[in-house]
């Protein structure tokens, strides 16, 4: 024999759907309402000494050479 679905089957299925349904997890991504900010204080230096011994400073400003 078949077993018919009763009245109050129904909305307790129903019901069940339902509070089952209220269960599953939400994700929401919003974007900040303030600006996100990122403040870079960078110093760069820079320094080039250049040493020349006196033979070879001579050497460069001969005019024979050049």
């Amino acid at each position: 024999m078949k077993k018919l679905l009763t009245l109050p089957t129904i909305p307790l299925s129903l019901a069940a759907v339902l509070l089952m349904g209220g269960c599953t997890p939400t994700v929401k991504i919003e974007p900040p309402e303030k600006p996100i900010v990122i403040n870079l204080n960078v110093k760069i230096e820079h320094e080039i000494k250049i040493k020349v011994d006196k033979e070879l400073d001579e050497l460069i400003n001969n005019d024979e050479l050049f």
